[in-house]
């Protein structure tokens, strides 16, 4: 079977290594390359503290264990890290903090609280402010570098057969026996499935197939697809796990440098009019950052990078072929990096054997068959989106 994946960011580029160890013919698409689009601004954060939907919680347990199973195969530097999550509240945020704690110790869910000291011992080259009220730790948490679980991924795909190309997607048709990728400049490339996996442009490219991914679009000012990252070189930290305080989020990165979110500050984030590295954004991005420093008079320098998510129009994943009949299976989701190594092999799976996985069940394209857009809404709580 040729399988063509449109779409080399994390989800594209693992369906591809497990479609091509399976023994697979794969042909990976891409208009820019491997891992240049949301993949490569993305938080990173593996956990599924906030997903309150059981099957969306189901989901994200089986790619959190999917990716200590993943690192034991890949060759290369180590991508994936089970650092364990600490959440901080202050005395506005603690009633939340202290209901998703007790929500998630009645899933099973390893969640605890700790002191600041121990905190402090946890987090490591950060202090916690005299306004933390209560600290949680997860445990079970990591985070990714995304970069480099692409190459890794890729070059275990490459290993095995896929190629990858750059071309950009012109159409997608549907035939009895096969289906026909044309790319700008009239290459056609043939296969017997396309997977589309191409992140936030999976509405525009599947609709030029005849099929329908609602998803989040807008692109303007404070829209919801809109995200900020701040990549800290300096100072260089020894922070040892993903960190979550009211006001700003660290992830550990390569080198000691320090991913930084802020998730109040993409309301006002214009990607036609990027802030500035001297802007007021980018100052009050750099005061959170050193508010959490043990040296605050240490020198910072942040590199801003404007994200745009891949955002289903309801929040949750999309897994499934286009309809009974399709050759096209859709594959899009907002926890990217938490599932990729999951539903990479689920949708392999899905493709070679024409089983149905059961963890897929409640995420097929087909459940918004018949619905008005006006009625299908992005679920906050189950994106994180807005929350710190």
């Amino acid at each position: 079977m040729k399988v063509i994946i449109i779409g080399a960011g994390v989800l594209g580029v693992s369906v591809a290594r497990h479609l091509a160890v399976a023994g697979e013919e794969v042909l990976l698409l891409d208009q820019r390359g491997v891992g240049t689009g949301t993949t490569a601004t993305t938080f990173a954060w593996t956990n599924s503290s906030r997903k309150p939907d059981p099957d969306y919680h189901r989901l994200n347990l089986a790619g959190m264990e999917e990716h200590g199973r993943l690192a034991e195969q890949l060759r290369g530097a180590p991508a994936y890290f089970r650092s364990g999550a600490l959440q901080w509240a202050d005395s506005a945020n603690e009633r939340r903090l202290a209901d998703n704690v007790e929500r998630l110790r009645g899933l099973d869910y390893p969640a605890h609280w700790v002191t600041a000291d121990e905190a402090t011992r946890i987090a490591g080259d950060v202090r916690v402010p005299a306004s933390i009220t209560s600290v949680a730790h997860f445990p079970s948490e990591g985070y990714v570098l995304p970069d480099l679980l692409v190459t890794n991924l890729l070059a275990d795909a490459e290993q095995h057969g896929a190629r990858c190309a750059i071309g950009e997607v012109e159409g997608i048709a549907e035939g009895p026996a096969a289906v026909a990728v044309t790319l700008v400049g009239g290459r056609v490339c043939t296969g017997d499935r396309v997977v589309l996996a191409a992140g936030r442009w999976t509405q525009r490219l599947a609709a030029r197939a005849g099929i329908d991914i609602p998803m989040v679009t807008g692109t303007g000012r404070g829209a919801q697809t809109v995200g900020l990252l701040g990549y800290a070189r300096s100072p260089e930290l020894d922070l040892r796990c993903v960190v979550h305080s009211p006001g700003l989020n660290l992830r550990p990165s390569a080198g000691g440098h320090t991913v930084l979110q802020a998730l109040d500050l993409n309301a006002g984030v214009d990607p036609a009019d990027p802030p500035s590295p001297d802007g007021d954004i980018a100052r009050t991005l750099a005061e959170r950052f050193s508010a959490l420093l043990t040296d605050p008079g240490r020198s910072i320098e942040i590199d801003l990078r404007i994200g745009f998510r891949s955002l289903p129009a309801d929040g949750h994943t999309i897994a499934g072929y286009a309809s009974a009949r399709s050759r096209v299976y859709c594959l899009v989701s907002h926890s990217g990096v938490t599932l990729a190594p999951v539903l990479g092999r689920l949708v392999a799976a899905e493709i070679t054997t024409d089983q149905e996985q059961e963890l897929l069940g409640a995420f097929r394209p087909t459940r918004f068959t018949g619905a008005r857009r006006s009625d299908i809404e992005v679920d906050q709580r189950a994106t994180g989106l807005g929350e710190q």
